[in-house]
Formats: C-alpha cells, sequence, structure tokens
C-alpha cells in the first residue's frame, strides 16, 4: 500500500454514471453490472472507438502526464509514455492457464486451480477501481463479420489500454453491434490495481494519481473451458491490452483445438513471383528473430514483390478451396502493430520506420532534445541532449558516474537510453507495405510455413521438412536464445516450441497432437513446411548471412519448392539448396560461406537429437505425474528416423 504521505484526507462521494451507447444483451449488461458492483469505480464508460472519444482520451492523458506528445513536425500526431519501472514486460511467472484439470494445462504453463484462483482474484479486485472511471471496450479479433473472426469486450480502468486497444483491434460501435446480433463473446477484465480511494480506520481516504499506475502484484489469468481472461496489476501491453496474446493465442488456441482450426504466433506474407505467381507464408519466430523485418520485407531480387498480410499472429482455418482440396486459410486477428523498437533502423526495416513517421504511440523509448523519440540501433551514434526511458537526462547521468562526464565513456554505467523491450503502437493500416485487401474476411490459402529460430551455429539456413509430420517435428523443437520480452537470462538458449511457449493455452504436446490432426485432415492439401535461421556464424563470431532484404533469396527457393522448379539435396534434417541453387549475385557470400549456412555436420545433429530426447522426455515425465500428455508418436518416430539417418549417413550432409 501507499505511504502516509501519500494520501490525502477527503470526503469520498459515491457516484455512478454512465455514458456511450450500452449494449442491448442482457447477459453483456449483467456481466458489466457484476464487474461494477466488485470494481466500484465512480463512473462506468461504454467505449464507441470514435475518433472524438479517442482524442479526449489521449488529452486526458496528457494532463495527467501519463504520455507527453512529441513534436508535432516531426512525429506527428504521436505520444511517447513512460512506464513505471517495474512494468515492462510480460510477467510469465505471474501468468496462469486455471484449466479445470491440471493436465490441460501442461508443464510449461503455471496452473492453478480454477475455483481458488477466482477467490484470489476476487479478492483483489474488490474495489480495484474506486474513484476511477471503469471502460468497456467491445472488440472484434479479426474484419467485423468474417466467420473467422471472434470478439470480446474488455472491462478496464486504463485510458492507455482503451486507446491502445482502438489500434490493435477493431473496437468500439461496429463490434457492440456484431455483439448485440447474437456474436459469442469473451468476457476480459483488466485492472491496473491502484485504486484512487482507499479505506483507512473505518473511513476513505483519496489518493493523488500517478502517471503510470500499477500494483506490485500483478495476475494474468484465463480461464479456457469458461473463456474468460482477468488481468490485474499491470498497464502495459499483452498484460494490459487483453485481444493480444491472452485471447488471440491463449484463449483462441484453446477454441482453435476445440473448433478444428489453428490459433498461431505467426506472421502473414503475400509473395508475389515475376512471373505473376501468387503465393501466401507464414512463418512464426520468437523474439529478436527478425519476425517484424520478415513481415515487411523489401526484396533485394528483381522481380519478387512482397506485401504484409500481419506480423505476428494468424489464425489458420481448414476450408474447401476452389480446386476442391482441403487447405489452410489465413487472417490476421489484429488492426495494428506492437513491436519491440530497438534494432529497429532504416538499415534493418525502412518499412517500419516509415510506418512510424506519424500517429504512433511509443512506449519507453527515449526523447530527444527536439521532440522525437530514438533508441538503440536507431542510428549509430546517440545523439545528444536525450531523456531516457525514465525520464532522465542522459547527459546529467554522465556527469555523474564518475567518468569525466562524456556520453561514450559513461554508457555502461547509464544503462540504455530506451528500454529493450520499448514498444511502438500503431494502426496496421500505416504500414507502406500493406496488401490492400490485408483485411479480406475470407483469408487467404496458405503455400507454406515457415519455422525460425536464433541459432549461432549447427542449424542450417533453410531446410524443408520432409512431411507435415516432420514439419510438425520441425515446428516442435525450434529453439532460440531469450530476448528481454521474456524472462530469464538474455542469451540462454531454450527451446519455444512453434514460438508458443508463453502462448499456448493448454498442454503443449496436446497443441503438437492437433497439428498432427489438422495435417491428417489437409491431406495434400497442406502448406509446405520449411525451417530457416538467419544467425549462423562463423568461427569468428561474425554473421554468415546478410539478412534482413536479403532473406528474400531464401524465400525465393522456398517458394520455387512449392512450384516444384527449385532443386535440393537431401540432408539428415531435410532438403536444402542444391549448390547453385540460392542466388548469391549482388551479395558478399561465397558459395564456401554458403557451403558452411548449409552444412548438417552428422556429430553436431547427433548432440542435437540427444538434446531434443531430453526435451521430450521432460514431457513424458510430467505426463506420468500427471502434469500433462505424453509427446505424440509421430515425433518421437520422426526423432528416431533423424538418429537413423544420421546413423546411416542418409543424404548428402553437405559438410
Amino acid at each position: 500500500m501507499v505511504g502516509r504521505e501519500e494520501i490525502t484526507m477527503v470526503a469520498v462521494e459515491p457516484r455512478r454514471t454512465t455514458s456511450g451507447a450500452e449494449s442491448s444483451r442482457p447477459d453483456v449488461r449483467a456481466w458489466v453490472d457484476r464487474i461494477a458492483r466488485l470494481a466500484r469505480p465512480d463512473a462506468v464508460r461504454w467505449c464507441d472507438g470514435s475518433d472524438v472519444e479517442t482524442a479526449e482520451l489521449l488529452d486526458g492523458m496528457v494532463d495527467a502526464g501519463t504520455i507527453e506528445p512529441l513534436d508535432p513536425v516531426l512525429r506527428p500526431r504521436s505520444y511517447l509514455a513512460r512506464s513505471a519501472p517495474s512494468d515492462v514486460a510480460r510477467v510469465e511467472a505471474r501468468t496462469f492457464i486455471c484449466s479445470e484439470r491440471e493436465a490441460d494445462a501442461g508443464p510449461t504453463n503455471n496452473w492453478r486451480d480454477p475455483e481458488l484462483m477466482r477467490a484470489e482474484l476476487r479478492g483483489v479486485f474488490d474495489g480495484a477501481m474506486r474513484g476511477r472511471t471503469m471502460y468497456v471496450v467491445p472488440f472484434a479479433m479479426g474484419p467485423i463479420g468474417s466467420p473467422m473472426t471472434r470478439y470480446g469486450i474488455e472491462i478496464t480502468d486504463s485510458p492507455y489500454v482503451v486507446v491502445s486497444m482502438g489500434v490493435m483491434t477493431r473496437a468500439g460501435a461496429a463490434t457492440l453491434r456484431a455483439i448485440d446480433d447474437g456474436a459469442d463473446w469473451v468476457p476480459a477484465v483488466h485492472s491496473v490495481g491502484y485504486p484512487l480511494v482507499l479505506p483507512d480506520d473505518g473511513a476513505e481516504v483519496r489518493r493523488a494519481d500517478v502517471p503510470w499506475p500499477c500494483d506490485e502484484t500483478k495476475y494474468v489469468v484465463h480461464f479456457p473451458e469458461s473463456r474468460e481472461i482477468w488481468s490485474y496489476g499491470s498497464g502495459y501491453g499483452g498484460n494490459a491490452l487483453l485481444g493480444k496474446k491472452c485471447y488471440a493465442l491463449r484463449i483462441a488456441s484453446v477454441m482453435a483445438r476445440d473448433e478444428g482450426w489453428l490459433a498461431e504466433h505467426m506472421l502473414l506474407l503475400r509473395v508475389t513471383s515475376p512471373a505473376g505467381r501468387v503465393f501466401h507464408v507464414a512463418a512464426a519466430f520468437p523474439s529478436a528473430c527478425g519476425k517484424t523485418n520478415l513481415a515487411m520485407l523489401r526484396p533485394t531480387i528483381p522481380g519478387w514483390q512482397v506485401e504484409t498480410l500481419g506480423d505476428d499472429i494468424a489464425w489458420l482455418v481448414p476450408r474447401r478451396a476452389p480446386d476442391g482440396r482441403t487447405r489452410l486459410y489465413a487472417i490476421n486477428p489484429e488492426a495494428g502493430f506492437f513491436g519491440v523498437a530497438p534494432g529497429t533502423s532504416v538499415a534493418s526495416n525502412p518499412v517500419a520506420m516509415q510506418m512510424l513517421a506519424s500517429d504512433v504511440v511509443f512506449t519507453n523509448v527515449a526523447r530527444t532534445a527536439d521532440g522525437d523519440v530514438w533508441w538503440e540501433g536507431m542510428t549509430a551514434t546517440e545523439p545528444p541532449g536525450l531523456i531516457d526511458w525514465h525520464g532522465r537526462a542522459r547527459q546529467d547521468l554522465a556527469a555523474s558516474s564518475g567518468t569525466g562526464g562524456t556520453a561514450d565513456d559513461a554508457a555502461d554505467d547509464r544503462g540504455p537510453a530506451a528500454h529493450p523491450n520499448s514498444r511502438f503502437t500503431v494502426a496496421a493500416t500505416r504500414c507502406p507495405t500493406l496488401a490492400a485487401d490485408w483485411d479480406d474476411p475470407g483469408g487467404v490459402p496458405l503455400d507454406a510455413i515457415l519455422f525460425g529460430g536464433r541459432r549461432r551455429s549447427r542449424v542450417p539456413l533453410v531446410w524443408q521438412a520432409r512431411s507435415w509430420a516432420h514439419g510438425v517435428f520441425t515446428g516442435a523443437t525450434i529453439s532460440s536464445e531469450r530476448t528481454a520480452a521474456a524472462e530469464g537470462t538474455v542469451g540462454e538458449l531454450r527451446r519455444d516450441p512453434f514460438a508458443m511457449l508463453p502462448f499456448c493455452g493448454y498442454a503443449m504436446t496436446d497443441h503438437w497432437a492437433h497439428w498432427l490432426a489438422v495435417g491428417d485432415a489437409l491431406g495434400d492439401g497442406a502448406p509446405a513446411i520449411f525451417g530457416v535461421n538467419w544467425f549462423r556464424r562463423d568461427a569468428a563470431g561474425a554473421f554468415l548471412w546478410p539478412g534482413f532484404g536479403e532473406n528474400s533469396r531464401v524465400l525465393e527457393w522456398v517458394l520455387d519448392r512449392v512450384a516444384g522448379e527449385a532443386p535440393a539435396r537431401e540432408t539428415p534434417v531435410g532438403w536444402v539448396p542444391e549448390r547453385g541453387g540460392l542466388r548469391l549475385d549482388g551479395i558478399d557470400v561465397s558459395e564456401d560461406a554458403l557451403e558452411e549456412l548449409l552444412a548438417v555436420t552428422p556429430e553436431e545433429w547427433a548432440a542435437e537429437a540427444d538434446s531434443i530426447a531430453a526435451y521430450f522426455d521432460s514431457f513424458d515425465a510430467a505426463a506420468e505425474t500427471g502434469g500433462g500428455y505424453p509427446v505424440p508418436a509421430p515425433l518421437r518416430g520422426e526423432l528416431a528416423a533423424l538418429r537413423a539417418r544420421l546413423a546411416d549417413g542418409a543424404g548428402d550432409a553437405g559438410g
């Protein structure tokens, strides 16, 4: 709780007002009233998503110090928010899957008994919104009216969340009409956990607000069977924007399992060949593995065109195609991009830099002396006069560091100017490479799926899975270095199956089994599956592949394989480009370097197989104690087949 010096004694008058058009559905109105009785806000506001409403909320946050406007010429209609230092990232240790049975959550999720968790949540939400406005935000995940779209209503006491949900989802009056017309909806309850009215020895006192209210104790809770989301204590990112990871992945993955589709942590692209053939590609990458860069790729090879359909989440639904086959059709359920700022630059992602020229809410980046934004990696050198993400003048920090006062000398002591997980929130329609029909309610048919991680060695630049089951094995065993977006030691390697480790709403091995079942239903209409690794290094530690726009060369080979036009050679891990099969003209990559990029060394991969076996064993051990499900037999079979190919020397190992 707060200290006495932060509390001002006032007379507290109970006040209940309602604004905005309310729902006509009795179940919606009853739920909103129930949460209002629990959280006890001063007022209830039904949000319509209008420009007038958004402007009012932004002005109110400026007055409160939650956000500050950036220079209207350098960064028009854009704002900077600085969160509390304790509220900067996902809180995986405080994220819970409260399924009825512990086994259904699996060993990679934090499980709590649902009834015990409900009691705990009732305790922290009791009076959590006192002194605040409770906002009711109807939102759609996907184009309104699409059969692939799902709906929700978020209750929150954070205007920052209301504005951000208006960017990231289709929020407002049109969505409420769809819900009132009978659409199913997911209830999502959020509070920053910082009431302004507190009990004090039988009386009530009001305390002053702070620019970024939050509670040190945080909960991000999902009830899969009842399709509910409850979040408390954080105002940041996916902890608070409940349409994003909470709904679009954790809850939607359970809905997808039950209904026969897939909700995945995947970008979505349209790629058109020089001959005019159109392909659609989905790709799963953990954080800091080039996902946003690939989503906004500008090809460096002539004749190819890439259009963005989505940068983070894709919903994949089997449906009959015009040719009679069953294919996976994909939509991007989001309406905006919530991306990591550090590392984004004109060199790494020129499209993103264009996208961020206006109409953005930045969080925890640095502010320049002339009222613009900056983060590490944006430019080669740090500009003078920065205010860091804590709101501190960098030059003052340099002067107090004892290094003589120069910025270069003091850099290590001062820490980064922008938080490593600092973010931008921007509408998808701001993206210059966005496809004109990106929100087509029918979705797009997938031709290829990519799985990628960040590996310094051992894993080749690109390979094609032999079958759907082998592709699921590829996705289940992807590994990558930890990043600032996830808790743990930065640089530590972890397996992140399907890039879904923090986001799957049910047991991971059951998720793998569901992928296998979807593949069985697709038959020969299934997309081809590939693995990629842009991050392989040589013995001196230098990257072997230039990455960024040059990744179009890898996409070219992938899609030529889909079209049956690219030669390949077999290795124990899958098919890789034949010698001379990957275009190298115009880049500083020799044929020898490419051989190293594509090399599959039997000794290294024998060790990799042992690592995978130990990983699989951990799931089987959990299943034996009732904490999950065993690894599906087809994936054990794929591991055994990999070992056999390594032992037999099957395929050209490529070095």
